[in-house]
């Protein structure tokens, strides 16, 4: 078995958090969840270098306060699920940044910690509503594209078959199954065979909840192609999966989109697209405009359409949770 995984086996296991059926209490509401929004473009606003291969995961060794302020900085906005600094720390890439395996252990520890003490400083500030339930944090699990750091979570064009996907996936998933974290979410997935890849390691710790959710090029497909639909029929058939969706994607798709995935399944819809600014792989950077007001008035065409759980993902920021949480007051 590669790296550590022989000895991360022989531990003595113990559960996450929150059971299956506990997650889906939380998601059985008749008010959307609110997720955060991103992490490396906030952190990149925030005047941090995010530039080389572990990109935000960088910050995890060098200064994860940083994350946990940005942590609580969602919190404060109104988030009521943390997302984990973990979608590009994963052990290949932390051993070839230097680290060994403990090492490497110790970084996804250290994410999930951020989150947890985060949680912890809202939960203990005395201006708090005390009938608020405590947030949600969710251990991220970035696509086997994220490692390679070249943009192929948007095409899924990796090359590899489903049992070398699946090797690579197992490690964090295990480790992350064994951390203070509530769920996973395996996010930003951009094929049809790294979801069977996923849905295949998964099976080693079915008692863990975890959502999925893609990356698409459009209102009816994946990024590599396949249809959203097929994606759902996929994911409503496993027990331990406890959301499906969207992140990482244009705004415009989302609505057609989630009712592909509502024809599909009855399982919460998680839906967390990026601002509605388009990514330059050329000049590698942002370009167009959007608003918080233009987010805020299609997040509520979303929750019309069935998604649950509504958040951002790259170049939202506080502003615009804050504005999600007027928009759908608790």
């Amino acid at each position: 078995m590669p790296y550590s995984f022989q000895a991360l086996f022989s531990r003595v296991r113990r559960s996450m958090r929150n059971t299956i059926p506990g997650i889906m209490d939380r998601l059985d509401t008749d008010k959307p969840l609110l997720l955060d929004g991103a992490l490396a473009t906030e952190l990149q606003q925030r005047g941090y270098d995010i530039s080389g291969p572990l990109w935000s995961a960088r910050i995890l060794l060098d200064d994860p306060q940083s994350i946990r302020q940005l942590h609580l900085d969602y919190l404060r906005a109104g988030a009521d699920c943390l997302i984990t600094a973990t979608y590009q720390a994963t052990f290949p890439g932390l051993l070839e940044a230097g680290l060994n395996s403990q090492q490497a252990a110790e970084v996804l520890n250290r994410a999930v910690r951020m989150a947890v003490e985060a949680r912890q400083l809202l939960v203990d500030d005395p201006l708090r509503s005390s009938d608020r339930p405590a947030p949600i944090i969710a251990a991220s699990i970035g696509p086997y594209g994220a490692y390679r750091h070249d943009g192929s979570e948007y095409t899924g064009d990796y090359g590899l078959g489903l049992t070398q996907l699946a090797d690579f996936h197992r490690e964090r998933i295990h480790q992350l199954a064994v951390s203070d974290a509530d769920l996973l979410a395996c996010e930003t997935i951009p094929s049809l065979l790294e979801a069977q890849a996923l849905v295949k390691v998964l099976a080693e710790v079915p008692s863990t909840p975890v959502w999925l959710s893609f990356s698409c090029r459009d209102g009816q497909h994946i990024c590599h192609g396949e249809r959203i639909a097929d994606c759902g029929q996929l994911l409503n058939e496993v027990p331990q999966v406890v959301g499906i969706g969207i992140n990482c994607t244009a705004p415009q798709f989302v609505e057609p989109l989630i009712e592909n995935l509502r024809a599909q399944t009855e399982k919460p819809i998680v839906v967390y697209p990026n601002s509605g600014e388009t990514w330059d792989g050329g000049s590698r950077s942002w370009t167009g405009t959007a608003s918080c007001e233009d987010f805020v008035q299609a997040a509520q065409r979303w929750r019309a359409a069935g998604a649950r759980l509504i958040g951002g993902c790259c170049r939202t920021g506080p502003e615009h949770i804050r504005a999600l949480a007027t928009a759908f007051p608790r």
